[in-house]
């Protein structure tokens, strides 16, 4: 690794631009991993209704035994990085080497990156097929797709409190460029002065960066009780000074992964384009 020392450098740095979780909102921790890395869910069916009987034996119908089936959470994901900065580097570069501002740096350009895009890829895979929609998108039909989903979603029972609309960007200019949207939308007359999006039709809409989201999604409308993503370890540290290296050896540590419930698959809504 090259390093450039200072000769007559500024103290700043020219800092990339990152972005915080976005995938928070759509997913829950409600399933206990301590102590193990697998847990079992059940889920169990429900019986059908009969016509009552006045006469005969079985006057309910035919019992049947109530049976169940079993989801196994294995989690997988066991992720690590390490650096060093000798000190050397730390001295001669103004200071702007100093290993608790290059830890910060990994974790919001990579690691957090890192767990949303697999968060995402996971809830889209895992939404049911009949919620996956994949047709072009236009300026005219923009608002009337996310419509469709929350169509889809209400007949599918899902909770409308909770549900989350996350937008890819070219969807975000879409949606702000339909007319029908800025006419009949939550805050339509705020668009037309601010050009923000803000609420559709009850959901807070998350812009996503093209990169986090999977190939084609223009949007996901979920309910954070279809997903569950575990977070077991986070473990980071700076050594000062160990065996055999004068300066600062940084290293870390994540378990995690991401589930979608069996019988939560159609609390996801995900449209692709063509």
């Amino acid at each position: 690794m090259v390093v450039n020392y200072a000769a007559k450098f500024d103290t700043k740095v020219d800092e990339r631009f990152t972005k915080e979780a976005l995938s928070t909102g759509i997913i829950n921790q409600d399933f206990d991993f301590t102590g193990v890395d697998t847990v079992k869910v059940y889920s169990v069916p429900t019986s059908g209704m009969n016509d009552y009987k006045t006469t005969g034996q079985n006057r309910y119908g035919t019992a049947e035994e109530l049976g169940n089936t079993v989801q196994t959470m294995v989690l997988k994901k066991d992720r690590s990085f390490t650096f060093t900065i000798d000190k050397k580097s730390e001295q001669d570069t103004n200071g702007v080497m100093e290993a608790g501002k290059a830890l910060a740096r990994q974790l919001s350009e990579v690691v957090i990156p890192e767990v949303d895009t697999y968060r995402f890829a996971t809830i889209v895979a895992g939404a049911a097929p009949e919620h996956i929609k994949t047709a072009a998108i236009t300026k005219d039909d923009a608002y009337e797709a996310v419509l469709d989903g929350q169509v889809a979603l209400t007949d599918a029972l899902i909770p409308t409190a909770g549900r989350v609309l996350h937008v890819s960007p070219k969807f975000y200019k879409l949606i702000k460029l339909d007319s029908t949207f800025v006419k009949n939308s939550d805050l339509g007359q705020e668009i037309t002065i601010k050009g923000q999006v803000g609420m559709i039709d009850g959901l807070p809409v998350v812009l996503t960066p093209t990169s986090r989201l999977p190939q084609n999604v223009e949007f996901i409308i979920a309910h954070p009780v279809a997903t569950t993503s575990p977070v077991k370890l986070e473990d980071y540290k700076i050594h000062d000074n160990p065996p055999g290296i004068n300066g600062k050896l940084v290293e870390g540590r994540i378990r995690y992964d991401a589930f979608v419930l069996d019988n939560k698959k159609k609390a996801i809504y995900v449209h692709k384009s063509a």
